[in-house]
């Protein structure tokens, strides 16, 4: 008896330490080079650097039993700042076995690296070197080359084309500038570590997220070295309904760089799949073919291709309803930190002027240039210059003007369709 007592109150000791030890706080810090940077803790935006807050004892010591509190999930800290690429860190270790005070294994833990952890930002003018290609030709242009067959598009594009790669799971990317410049999507990075990208020699390389969009699915990395091969990117004036189109990239579980054929089904706003502008195609896209190039049959990118539509709305099932968000979408991004990308006449042919079009009634059929783009009420980004707009719906008479629109302007057309004499 006085030996079990013995044992009993040994336990509610160790209890109570165990309590103590999860009710001890410690500090987490986190700073950054410059500060003032904003800083994110697995996507939730926290504060400003320097951050400084009050955490249970326990994420920092490993706990031998359930009592007390525990850290159940990793933890990334993301920091970014206007003028500077954004910078993130994993600062958490496990999973570690969670056992009960009988030393059964109950779940499992994750432990703070460090109580401090500080981030150097990189200027975007540093990151952001090189230039982007970008072509200037619109559907109401002649193609600059002949149409080039799926096979030559491959040999072509595959160079510039990388297998993005994360402690969570892997995607794809493409060069956008010969100094390490990748594109690709946001969700192929959100919430990864330790990126790496594996280029078509297999060669892999330690990649760093420069830029996320918090609004589309776009999300730029950056590697070191020069020299790389990089694909030319089309504006939405150079994409037509009906055009044939390639897609290339890693899909899970599949051979890498496989290559898939379609044709563009449709252009325009789509809720369902997210913000931006969209492109539907038939070409099959699978998990892992995320952030790869929907290409052209010039081998210029179109879009990044981004997810399939399994449901709709009703909930029924559909298929053959792939997506890629446009590739103007991303010449608007890089905009922003080249400015200057392309000779003067591209610059006057592609500098991204946004017009917005509705009618009454909507549904319209919109048309630029004579290409279909999409359906009113719609946003476009048209290059800098005159443009023929056209709006048709049935029983309608149809809507011409001659538009001219300037670099880095906002229009806003209201078309009030008349009936059909």
């Amino acid at each position: 008896m006085r030996a079990m007592c013995i044992r009993v109150l040994a336990c509610a000791i160790c209890a109570l330490a165990f309590i103590s030890v999860a009710m001890a706080n410690n500090t987490l810090t986190i700073t950054s080079v410059p500060s003032g940077a904003t800083v994110e803790i697995n996507g939730l935006v926290v504060g400003k650097t320097p951050f400084i807050e009050k955490v249970p004892g326990s994420y920092f010591h490993k706990p031998h039993t359930s009592f007390g509190s525990r850290l159940e999930y990793p933890m990334v800290i993301r920091v970014s700042m206007d003028g500077f690429a954004s910078d993130k860190v994993t600062v958490t270790e496990g999973p570690f076995p969670w056992r009960s005070f009988t030393g059964r294994t109950e779940g499992s833990y994750y432990l703070l690296k460090s109580d401090h952890f500080q981030l150097t930002l990189t200027s975007q003018k540093d990151a952001f070197t090189g230039a982007p290609a970008i072509s200037a030709e619109t559907t109401a242009d002649p193609p600059s080359g002949p149409a080039l067959s799926a096979e030559e598009i491959a040999k072509q594009s595959d160079p510039a084309i990388v297998r993005v790669e994360g402690d969570l799971g892997s995607g794809t990317g493409f060069f956008v500038t010969d100094t390490g410049v990748i594109a690709t999507n946001r969700h192929v990075v959100e919430g990864q570590s330790g990126l790496f990208i594996v280029r078509h020699s297999n060669q892999k390389l330690p990649a760093k997220v420069v830029y996320v969009d918090s609004d589309l699915d776009l999300a730029l990395l950056r590697i070191d070295g020069s020299g790389f091969p990089h694909l030319t990117l089309a504006a939405l004036a150079a994409v037509a309904r009906g055009e044939s189109v390639v897609a290339i990239g890693d899909p899970g579980g599949g051979m890498p760089d496989t290559i898939t054929k379609g044709i563009i089904s449709g252009i325009g706003p789509y809720h369902l799949v997210g913000n931006g502008t969209w492109i539907q195609t038939d070409a099959t896209i699978n998990p892992g073919n995320s952030g790869g190039p929907l290409l052209d049959e010039q081998g210029r990118v179109i879009g990044l291709t981004t997810g399939s539509l399994i449901r709709n709305e009703a909930g029924e099932n559909v298929s053959g309803m792939n997506f890629a968000i446009s590739a103007q979408n991303l010449i608007d991004v890089l905009k922003r930190f080249y400015p200057e990308a392309g000779s003067a006449e591209s610059e006057r042919k592609s500098g991204s002027a946004v017009v917005s079009i509705t009618s009454d009634p909507a549904g319209a059929d919109i048309y630029v240039d004579g290409a279909f783009v999409g359906n009113t009420p719609s946003t476009l980004h048209l290059s800098a210059g005159e443009h023929a707009i056209k709006i048709e719906s049935a029983g309608k008479k149809p809507w011409e003007r001659q538009l001219e629109v300037l670099k880095d302007s906002k229009v806003t057309l209201s078309v009030a369709l008349s009936a059909q004499k």
